[in-house]
């Protein structure tokens, strides 16, 4: 069971519990489970972000470039977490951004890229591909509608793996045949799926993609999820959401055979050497990940995003891999004892900090109905109703979830 601590630091939530030297430094409502939607930030980033806008207030003559300094802050902490080097990383301001750098600077060649992903991935590639650079061929999902190593390598070897889906088509009526493997310069996934919280086996994808790039979306894992960052040639991460930095922040780790295919396309002023130096010329890239670069980003978000990445290291994401894989498998034992249908993995190993369902007999909005009742916070559609926990969410938050549930049961019965 979830258990309620008592932290050295009295914690700043309404609620005790959670995740010791974490769960203190945030003070989000006890029902809150909507991080996957969006994470609220912690006492440390707001503190951080307020500090710097007090200074920007009244600057004197060395502060914008004090400032600056969050910038190499912020680099440095992902690059650790990520399992980097600090050159290899360059701040972007969302996942989507991240994208279309590496949609437009892959010159050609086919991506594959799992259906049913995220929005911010398809208009990418879309856009890309409307302008003759690479193009995306669509893997289908297995029969849970999950995308695998096995269905990776299916679409590699252009047969479909057991019980796998029909393959989805792409905006435009493009056709999407295959041709030969070695036509594939890439493979785009999520870390983890925003639907149903699988988890990608990225150490295994490595293997499937051999010398191919593989492109990680991380934004729905990053920080929380421990996963085989090091297997990924990309990594693109909003900080919003499970970094809980606030929006307009986030990072891209380019590693070296990335580096070497990826066109600056998208590249800015900052993106140049001798940035600085204004003399009507348009300079060569620089040779690192800041080549990707368009201009220079706000150091205050740059400052938040670096005081959460640096409040996830001081607690180490085994933490709280460990702490959320446990808050999910009570949610799921929730579900299930209330009659309801988990899409979400049962197995620890394959899932994340998300359990998406149904209650058979009830349309997702009563539930939403109830979960808001009760003062949980979900995200809600008609195809599902989505919960996620972090390091925060403590024992009540569960039991809200078992009361609302309850609520919804007893309402059919009543019927």
């Amino acid at each position: 069971m979830i258990r309620s601590t008592n932290a050295t630091t009295p914690p700043a939530s309404s609620s005790p519990g959670g995740l010791p030297g974490y769960a203190e430094h945030f003070s989000e409502s006890e029902g809150y489970l909507n991080f996957a939607s969006v994470g609220p930030p912690s006492d440390t980033v707001l503190r951080t972000q307020a500090e710097m806008m007090g200074r920007l207030a009244d600057p004197g003559p060395g502060t914008v470039g004090d400032l600056m300094t969050a910038y190499e802050r912020a680099r440095a902490a992902a690059a650790r977490l990520a399992r980097a080097r600090t050159d290899q990383v360059v701040l972007v301001p969302n996942t989507s951004t991240g994208l279309f750098h590496v949609a437009f600077g892959l010159p050609g060649g086919r991506v594959l890229l799992p259906s049913r992903q995220f929005p911010s991935n398809r208009y990418a590639w879309e856009r890309a591909a409307s302008l003759g650079r690479s193009r995306a061929l669509p893997v289908p999902l297995d029969h849970r509608g999950w995308a695998t190593p096995d269905t990776v390598r299916a679409a590699l070897e252009g047969t479909r793996g057991p019980g796998a889906a029909p393959a989805a088509q792409l905006a435009g009526g493009r056709s999407t045949d295959a041709g030969p493997a070695d036509s594939v310069v890439a493979v785009a996934v999520s870390a983890v799926d925003f639907r149903s919280g699988h988890r990608a086996d990225l150490a295994a994808l490595r293997e499937v993609a051999g010398d191919r790039l593989l492109i990680v979306d991380a934004i729905q894992g990053f920080g929380v999820a421990d996963m085989a960052w090091e297997a990924a040639d990309v990594i693109v991460v909003g900080g919003q959401k499970w970094l809980r930095a606030g929006w307009g922040t986030g990072f891209m780790v380019v590693r070296d055979r990335a580096l070497e295919r990826l066109e600056p396309v998208l590249s800015g002023w900052t993106g140049a050497q001798d940035a600085y130096a204004f003399d009507d010329r348009t300079h060569e890239p620089l040779p690192d990940a800041g080549r990707f670069s368009l201009s220079n980003p706000s150091p205050v978000t740059a400052g938040g995003l670096a005081s959460a990445l640096e409040l996830v290291e001081s607690v180490g994401v085994p933490a709280l891999d460990a702490y959320v894989t446990e808050v999910v498998g009570e949610l799921l034992e929730v579900v299930r004892a209330a009659g309801g249908v988990p899409s979400s993995p049962v197995d620890p190993a394959e899932r994340a900090g998300i359990v998406t369902f149904t209650l058979p007999g009830r349309d997702t909005a009563a539930v939403g109905r109830a979960l808001e009742a009760c003062g949980v916070v979900a995200t809600v559609r008609p195809e599902h109703v989505r919960l996620s926990a972090h390091g925060s969410t403590t024992a009540g938050a569960v039991e809200r979830v078992r009361a609302a549930l309850a609520e919804v049961g007893a309402g059919a019965h009543g019927e």
